[in-house]
C-alpha cells in the first residue's frame, strides 16, 4: 500500500557546483547511493512514494531539489541553467557525499539530466533509470521527424518567452499549473492538499522564473553528441498515455544504450511514479538491486 513521505521531511543542504541544494536523505548511510531527480514543476516530493521502498531496500537515497526549485539555490540567467551545470550538480552531490559512484532515477526533466549525466560522466553512474523522459539527443531530430510531437511539444516554446509564462502560470493562485497537473493525470492522482505542496514549493522568491529557465536555457545544449553507446544498464519507464511524450522517443533513446530495458505502463500517464507508485518501486527494487 502506497505511503506517502511527509513533505514536512527534516532534509539537508549539500555544496555541490558552486550552489547550495537542498536534499531528502534516507536509508543506510553504507548502502549503496541513489540519486532521484525530479522534473517540472515538482521538486523532492514528486518522489514522495519511492523514497522509503527505496531505504528498505537498503539503499542510500538522496533526493535533491534541482536548482532552481524550493529550497535550493536558484541562480540568476538562463545560461545557469544548461545541460552541462545539471549533470555537474549530480556529480557534487556524490562527491559531497564521498561516493564514487551512484544510481540515477529521473522523471521528467530530472530524466534528461539524468540520461545527459550518464552521458558525460558514464564512469560514476552504475545504472541509470529514465521516467518517461528523453534522451536530450534525440528529442530534436525526432520532433522535426514527427509532427505529433512537435504539436505536443509546443508548451516548450512558449515556455521560452520572456516574463509571459511567469505571468501565466502565476495568475489566480497558479491556477495554470494546478490545473495542467489534473488534466494530464489520472483522476485523483493529485489531491488537493498534493497541489497546495506544490503551490508552497512555486511561490518561494524565484522559484517559478528558475523552473522556467530550464526550458529557456535550451538555446544552449551542449554541441557534442553521444560518441559511444551507454555502456551501463538502462531502464526506461513509461506511462503510455502520456499527453507530452510519444513512447518513440523511448525507443530512439534505448537505441543508445547497450543494455537497454524497458517497462512499459499501458493505463498511466506522464506521472505514472505517482499513479502506480507501488508497481514503479517494486520495478526500481528489483533493477537497481540486479
Amino acid at each position: 500500500m502506497k505511503q506517502a513521505t511527509d513533505p514536512r521531511a527534516a532534509g539537508i543542504f549539500l555544496q555541490s557546483n558552486g550552489i547550495t541544494l537542498h536534499c531528502i536523505e534516507a536509508g543506510p548511510k553504507d548502502g549503496p547511493l541513489v540519486i532521484l531527480l525530479h522534473g517540472f514543476p515538482e521538486f523532492w516530493w514528486g518522489w514522495r512514494y519511492q523514497i522509503e521502498p527505496l531505504a528498505q531496500a537498503g539503499f542510500r537515497v538522496l533526493v535533491p531539489d534541482q536548482r532552481g526549485y524550493n529550497l535550493s539555490d536558484k541562480p540568476e540567467g538562463r545560461r545557469a541553467y544548461q545541460l552541462d551545470l545539471l549533470a555537474q550538480d549530480v556529480i557534487g552531490l556524490m562527491d559531497a557525499l564521498g561516493c564514487s559512484i551512484c544510481s540515477l532515477v529521473g522523471h521528467d526533466w530530472g530524466g534528461i539530466a539524468a540520461w545527459w549525466t550518464a552521458t558525460r560522466h558514464p564512469d560514476r553512474i552504475d545504472r541509470l533509470v529514465a521516467i518517461n523522459a528523453p534522451h536530450p539527443d534525440v528529442a530534436g531530430s525526432y520532433m522535426r521527424r514527427h509532427p505529433s510531437q512537435m504539436l505536443k511539444s509546443s508548451y516548450v516554446g512558449f515556455f521560452q518567452l520572456p516574463f509571459i509564462p511567469e505571468a501565466m502560470l502565476s495568475a489566480d493562485s497558479y491556477k495554470a499549473l494546478r490545473r495542467s497537473l489534473l488534466r494530464t493525470s489520472r483522476k485523483d492522482t493529485f489531491s488537493s492538499a498534493d497541489l497546495a505542496e506544490y503551490e508552497k514549493a512555486w511561490t518561494r522568491p524565484g522559484a517559478l522564473t528558475a523552473m522556467l529557465n530550464w526550458y529557456r536555457a535550451l538555446p544552449f545544449k551542449p554541441s557534442q553528441s553521444v560518441e559511444a553507446k551507454l555502456a551501463m544498464p538502462v531502464l526506461a519507464i513509461w506511462g503510455m498515455r502520456d499527453p507530452f511524450l510519444e513512447f518513440g522517443l523511448c525507443e530512439k533513446s534505448l537505441a543508445l544504450c547497450t543494455k537497454p530495458q524497458v517497462s512499459r505502463f499501458e493505463k498511466a500517464t506522464h506521472w505514472v511514479h505517482l499513479e502506480d507508485p507501488d508497481a514503479v518501486s517494486r520495478r526500481l527494487v528489483d533493477f537497481l538491486k540486479a
